[in-house]
C-alpha cells in the first residue's frame, strides 16, 4: 500500500507540469487565431458619400449600385422654380462590381457625366494591399483602386473646349487613389485617400495631371444607420486657377459630402447632400465648381444590392 502511495505521489509531481504546460500550450493556440484575425467591416459598402473606401468585393459576388444626384437645393439655381432641385439632376450612374478573388475586384459603370465631357463608361480595379488586424501589428488597411475612363460625348466644334476631342485618346481619363482605413471599435472607422489624376485633354489653360487628398468617416448611430461624410481637396496649379477664373469665370471648389447610410440586409443605401455635381472620380476631384456658400449643393442618394454566386456560402 506504501509503495503504491509513493508511485502516485511521484506519477502527480512528473505529469502535473506536463498538464499545466499542456494547458497553457491549449490557451496560446486557442489564442492565435484571435491576435491574427483580420478587422472585418470596416466600411459597409465601397463608397461614402463621393469617395472609395477600403472596402472590395468578396469572390464571386457582384455588387449593383446606382447613384444619383439632383440640382441645387438653393441659390440662383434652385428654390421653388425647379422644386429645390428635384427638378433636375446633374449626375446618374449605373455600376457593377465583381470580385475575382477576396481581394481583387473589378468593375464596370456608366455615368451621366456632368458639365461638357458626358456619356461616362468606367472600368477599374481595387485591390486589397493590406488589412488591419485585431491585435494592432497591421494598425490601417490600404486598398488601391485605379480606374480609365472614356467620354462617348460629341466633340466640340470650339477648340478650347474641354470636349474638343480631335482623336479617341483624347476621350480618356485615369485616376489612381490608395485607401488608408482604420477601425477604431465598431462605432467609428475613417480612412484618409491620396489621388492622382490624368487627363488625356482638358478645357484650354487647365492641367492635365492633378493631386488630391481626400478623408472621410462613419458614426453608427444605431444598429442600422450610421452617419457618413466625405471631404476632398483638389491641387490646381495657382497659375492655372487664376486664368481659368480670370478667363472663363469658372471657380472650382473642395468638395463635401454628408449623409447617412441605412442597411437593410441585402442592401445599402446612402441619403446624402454635396456640392459635388459629378459622381466619378474622374470630375469631381477636377471640376467641382458649385459652393454649399453659395447654397450650390444638393441631395442624392445611392443604393446598392449585393448578390452571391457561390454555392458554397449559398449552402
Amino acid at each position: 500500500m506504501k509503495y503504491h502511495l509513493k508511485s502516485l505521489l511521484y506519477l502527480s509531481v512528473i505529469c502535473l507540469p506536463s498538464l499545466a504546460f499542456a494547458q497553457d500550450s491549449l490557451e496560446k493556440a486557442l489564442q492565435m487565431p484571435t491576435e491574427k484575425k483580420n478587422v472585418q467591416a470596416t466600411f459597409k459598402a465601397t463608397k461614402l458619400i463621393n469617395i472609395q473606401t477600403n472596402e472590395t468585393i468578396y469572390k464571386n459576388e457582384l455588387d449593383f449600385r446606382v447613384d444619383h444626384r439632383f440640382g441645387d437645393i438653393a441659390g440662383s439655381a434652385g428654390g421653388t422654380k425647379n422644386f429645390f432641385g428635384l427638378d433636375q439632376s446633374t449626375d446618374i450612374r449605373i455600376g457593377f462590381e465583381y470580385g475575382i478573388s477576396d481581394r481583387l475586384s473589378v468593375g464596370l459603370s456608366r455615368a451621366k457625366g456632368a458639365g461638357v465631357v458626358t456619356q461616362l463608361y468606367e472600368g477599374n480595379l481595387k485591390y486589397r494591399l493590406l488589412e488591419q488586424t485585431a491585435d494592432d501589428k497591421i494598425p490601417v488597411a490600404v486598398t488601391l483602386f485605379g480606374s480609365t475612363t472614356v467620354s462617348a460625348a460629341k466633340a466640340s466644334t470650339d477648340p478650347t473646349a474641354a470636349n474638343a476631342f480631335s482623336e479617341f485618346q483624347d476621350r480618356l481619363t485615369y485616376v489612381v487613389q490608395a485607401v488608408i482605413a482604420r477601425k477604431f471599435n465598431s462605432n467609428f472607422s475613417v480612412l484618409v485617400m491620396p489621388s492622382y489624376v490624368h487627363r488625356n485633354f482638358t478645357v484650354f489653360g487647365d492641367q492635365n495631371d492633378m493631386l488630391a487628398v481626400s478623408v472621410g468617416g462613419r458614426i453608427k448611430i444605431t444598429k442600422r444607420m450610421a452617419f457618413v461624410a466625405d471631404y476632398t481637396i483638389p491641387f490646381r496649379d495657382k497659375d492655372k486657377k487664376a486664368y481659368l477664373e480670370n478667363t472663363l469665370g469658372t471657380q472650382y471648389y473642395k468638395t463635401l459630402g454628408a449623409g447617412l447610410e441605412f442597411e437593410t440586409g441585402g442592401h445599402i443605401f446612402h441619403l446624402n447632400f454635396t456640392n459635388a455635381t459629378a459622381i466619378q472620380e474622374s470630375q469631381f476631384i477636377t471640376d467641382t465648381n458649385t459652393s454649399w456658400l453659395k447654397g450650390q449643393y444638393r441631395w442624392g442618394f445611392s443604393i446598392a444590392r449585393r448578390f452571391s454566386f457561390d454555392k458554397k456560402k449559398a449552402k
